[in-house]
């Protein structure tokens, strides 16, 4: 990072950019002080506090755990019957946390968010949308008969549509390990329920994704944004999978600017097959949205 001082935090990705140069820190934001506070401020006693609430964790992270220390308000040990007691207690209440009606549901499904997050590389705010989501479908009993992966995986699904990440149905379905059908099912089934109106996804990011995977150039990349910008403007990109159609204009741009590249590459790396990117070209021949460059190379 340059001394420029004019850091701008990506919510998206966590990450820290530089906003003069341009530089992304390899570092995550940190709170290097200790999280001391003062309450008493006649005595100025300062206390250490919990980690913060979260709807990422079952219990919201506000549960209260009985103590070990068998000692009383005046740090005197405990009677024999007294502390017979307070083991019960400890024993009960820890029953209670983890059998309690639909808090071993909620464990589950979200220490497998947790696994969610580092395999796809999730922002906390998406994190926390998706445990958002699943509570609500929790709470209307949405996942009852159904897989807790399945559900999860349609929530995360949702909260990357919501908060701009290319996130596609492929990527959770391998994080996941469920099948395709099912995940769909569960995502029209959460929409429907819970009313949620998703938005598109973007298509611009879908070519950098793309392209990223596929090691292709700058020029190519800038080409294929210029494209898609003309198809976007007369609507022709309503409808189409957004993936295979940002693979079309992909493959194209490569044709154009000389970039050695076959279709089973592109669509290797957009997760499609390569009857989708002939099916998108057959479609554009016939609109009029290409450069004269890009219809020579269609003829």
């Amino acid at each position: 990072m340059c001394d420029s001082g004019r850091q701008v935090t990506d919510l998206e990705s966590g990450e820290i950019i530089c906003g003069n140069c341009g530089r992304v820190s390899p570092d995550k934001a940190m709170e290097t002080r200790a999280e001391w506070r003062t309450f008493d401020s006649e005595n100025n006693s300062r206390q250490r506090v919990g980690s913060p609430s979260s709807l990422a964790f079952h219990d919201m992270g506000l549960s209260t755990i009985i103590g070990k220390v068998n000692k009383d308000s005046a740090g005197h040990d405990l009677d024999a019957s007294m502390n017979y007691r307070m083991q019960r207690l400890r024993t009960w209440d820890a029953r209670t946390r983890v059998h309690a009606t639909g808090h071993r549901n909620l464990m589950r499904a979200f220490s497998e968010l947790e696994r969610f997050k580092d395999k796809l590389g999730l922002s906390d705010a998406i994190v926390q949308k998706t445990a958002y989501i699943y509570r609500k479908a929790h709470e209307k009993r949405l996942a009852r008969g159904r897989s807790v992966s399945s559900i999860l995986a349609a929530a995360t699904y949702i909260a990357c549509r919501e908060m701009g990440a290319a996130r596609t149905l492929r990527d959770l379905t391998e994080i996941a390990n469920v099948k395709r059908k099912a995940l769909s099912r569960s995502y029209r089934l959460l929409v429907l329920e819970l009313d949620i109106k998703v938005p598109s996804m973007d298509l611009m990011k879908c070519i950098v994704k793309i392209a990223n995977k596929a090691k292709l150039g700058e020029k190519t990349q800038r080409m294929a944004m210029s494209t898609m910008n003309n198809l976007i403007n007369k609507e022709i990109s309503a409808g189409k999978d957004p993936m295979g159609l940002a693979a079309t204009v992909l493959y194209l741009s490569c044709l154009t600017v000389g970039e050695a590249t076959t279709q089973k590459e592109i669509a290797e790396a957009a997760g499609v097959t390569e009857v989708t990117i002939r099916n998108r070209l057959k479609d554009l021949k016939t609109k009029d949205c290409l450069s004269p460059m890009m219809r020579e190379m269609l003829l």
